[in-house]
């Protein structure tokens, strides 16, 4: 297990060097996307220097939930910061949408009302986004497998490449053919997609923030299994719940057929646990032991 701890802080580590470079890399193409789109008159490279700026912004989020994570327990914060990852994907997910919803919007009138600009700015400076933004995607792929934090970042930057390569396409068709509608069409499609996405990830860390079962785990089988023990009379009161991505927690009454003694009462909890790590990955169990109460079977949720 302290093998296991140590490997998790430094990977904590790694990927808030990477969270940082990425971050200082978007804060550039923020910079320069803002003043080509100034010069160039082009609201495509003006919506994309926001959805970048808000890549920084989410990043930031990231970045410190990421440091967060690392810090200690103590007396007035028990659990620590270990949900500041689950909550850093909350925001950062919603934030998705709403950009999404901006640039579907900002591209629905562009669409309606397209303006000629000058294109030859517009793809250079898209072509930079797409460079940097690649290189961002590339250095978290392998980390946002991991939690939901890197993630709400990845897409984040993923989604920012994608609209980077549209406005190079739109910018391109502008240049050889004047093809206007291109880029607000590109815009709407990624909108889309980003839609997607972000809400997936905004309904999986809502279930963990609103402490939900997770979805891989069924109540009836845990209560069957642990139910199932010679000493055990029945399971009640359950509740389980993920303290973050990593740690899930089961919380349970257990009524035993007999009066037994602490010393046999942790051999039936060791035997327990065993169980649920291995059949469902549970982490933590907390049990209270009883003998001689009236509960129905039926009360297996309630508080």
């Amino acid at each position: 297990m302290a093998h296991s701890h140590h490997h998790h802080h430094h990977h904590e580590k790694l990927s808030g060097k990477k969270l940082l470079i990425s971050i200082l890399l978007n804060i550039v193409i923020t910079l320069a996307q803002v003043i080509g789109g100034i010069i160039s008159g082009s609201l495509a490279l003006l919506s994309d220097a926001l959805h970048n700026f808000s890549d920084v912004l989410s990043l930031i989020i990231s970045y410190l939930a990421n440091r967060f994570t690392s810090k200690q327990a103590s007396a007035t914060k028990t659990f620590g910061y270990k949900r500041a990852e689950i909550m850093a994907a909350f925001v950062n997910s919603a934030t998705l949408i709403v950009i999404a919803v901006v640039l579907i919007k900002e591209a629905v009138e562009r669409f309606l009302q397209p303006e000629p600009i000058a294109p030859a700015l517009v793809i250079w400076l898209s072509a930079l986004g797409i460079l940097v933004n690649g290189f961002s995607v590339l250095l978290l792929k392998k980390d946002a497998g991991q939690n939901m934090n890197m993630k709400s970042a990845y897409l984040h930057l993923l989604t920012d490449m994608m609209a980077s390569v549209a406005v190079l396409i739109g910018g391109l068709l502008m240049y050889f053919y004047q093809l206007y509608w291109v880029d607000p069409f590109l815009t709407i499609v990624i909108g889309l997609y980003l839609i997607y996405m972000g809400y997936d990830l905004l309904k999986s860390s809502s279930k963990v923030l609103m402490l939900f079962t997770p979805d891989q785990i069924k109540v009836d089988e845990i209560v069957k299994i642990v139910g199932d023990h010679p000493a055990i009379k029945n399971v009640h009161h359950v509740h389980i719940w993920q303290l973050n991505e990593r740690e899930i927690h089961l919380e349970a009454h257990m009524d035993f057929y007999e009066n037994i003694n602490l010393n046999t009462f942790d051999e039936i909890l060791k035997d327990i646990e065993e169980k649920v790590f291995h059949e469902f990955g549970i982490t933590h169990l907390s049990i209270q032991p009883e003998f001689g109460k009236c509960h129905s079977n039926e009360v297996i949720v309630q508080d």
